[in-house]
């Protein structure tokens, strides 16, 4: 069945909504609707369809699928994705929308169509973000045929990730093992220091350094931590949505905090909310602008992390202690920060303990 409806739209104008609905043993097979502002438009596309329609025969599969491309998949991934995605998630897949394999009908998109996707992105980015890519893209893959009845195939998504892997467009990440020196970490919160003496209202980012230096917290972990959160009489603190490779929204949990760290933190303005109420790429910012200033080369912020579980270890502490303060789930995954030279705890009598706690 094919008609065409008149409509009259808020403006006053007229819209030609063109309607087909074909029934296949007493079931709706397929159906769709397009808008035009003239008529003739209308008819003619009507005419144009259900010719397609009648070639097609029984099989309405291809018929349904046509004009539906990758970047409708995706924009409905995110849009109706019931388990809330990461924003880095999100972001590459709005990326994606960017390249010429958003542009493709679902169903013509074959594994050396991914493959080639994946050397473009390569072309700029290194394997390990390749790789990241591809395993956001393959969220969509799997979930479109099965929720949309989106005609993108799984199979070619895994036989691309097989492919790409052979030929060395993705990869693993460099594991960094860059940590901070003591007069490295003093220049930092020197200067950290000085200008929130001079601008009060400014980051406190030599508080949230050494925050992430003696909790071992993660950047966006530590902008969620609430007063609640904080458990002084067993020294703890909840971390909501902490990073995890198979499930990071709604993984929450009790993390030892080291007295350090919990002394930094009530040194903290009691208000409302967060202890550390900061955007993270505010801090992300600050810490790349000093160490660019002081000529600090190749540190991060997440280095801090490393660099306080290491202590631990140096410390004397166990791996399941250890995994205690910084929730690292699999204790395998901690064997790197236990090849270590150095013994006992460097940070004893710095003199940053005290004045960071002020």
């Amino acid at each position: 069945m094919a008609h065409i409806i008149e409509r009259k739209r808020k403006d006053g104008s007229v819209a030609y909504l063109a309607q087909i609905a074909i029934k296949r043993k007493g079931k709706w097979a397929h159906r769709e609707a397009r808008s035009f502002d003239k008529r003739t438009a209308a008819n003619a596309w009507l005419k144009k369809r259900m010719k397609e329609i009648n070639a097609a025969g029984d099989d309405l599969s291809s018929i349904r699928n046509r004009g539906r491309t990758l970047s409708n998949a995706i924009e409905r991934y995110i849009r109706e994705s019931i388990k809330e995605i990461g924003r880095t998630k999100a972001q590459v897949l709005k990326s994606i929308l960017e390249y010429d394999i958003a542009d493709m009908e679902c169903g013509k998109i074959q594994s050396h169509d991914i493959v080639a996707f994946a050397k473009e992105v390569g072309a700029s980015r290194s394997p390990a973000t390749v790789s990241n890519y591809l395993s956001h893209l393959g969220a969509v893959f799997a979930l479109a045929r099965p929720a949309w009845g989106l005609e993108l195939d799984q199979q070619a998504m895994k036989d691309a990730f097989v492919v790409c892997g052979r030929l060395g467009i993705t990869g693993k990440g460099r594991k960094r093992d860059r940590r901070p020196s003591l007069d490295e970490l003093d220049a930092l919160l020197t200067l950290f220091e000085d200008k929130h003496r001079h601008r009060p209202r400014s980051l406190p980012m030599h508080k949230i350094v050494g925050f992430a230096l003696f909790s071992t917290r993660r950047q966006e972990e530590i902008t969620r931590i609430s007063w609640e959160g904080l458990d002084t009489k067993h020294g703890r603190v909840f971390i909501t949505d902490m990073k995890h490779p198979g499930d990071k929204i709604g993984n929450d949990i009790w993390c030892d905090l080291p007295e350090p760290a919990m002394n930094i933190a009530l040194s903290m303005p009691r208000q409302k909310g967060m202890i550390f109420p900061y955007q993270s790429d505010t801090i992300s910012a600050a810490f790349t602008r000093a160490c660019k200033f002081l000529e600090i080369e190749d540190l991060r912020f997440h280095d801090l992390r490393h660099e306080g579980v290491s202590r631990l270890f140096e410390t004397g502490l166990s791996i399941p202690h250890v995994a205690a303060v910084s929730g690292h789930r699999s204790w395998s995954s901690l064997q790197r920060y236990t090849h270590i030279k150095q013994t006992g705890d460097k940070y004893d009598g710095w003199k940053w303990l005290d004045r960071l706690s002020i």
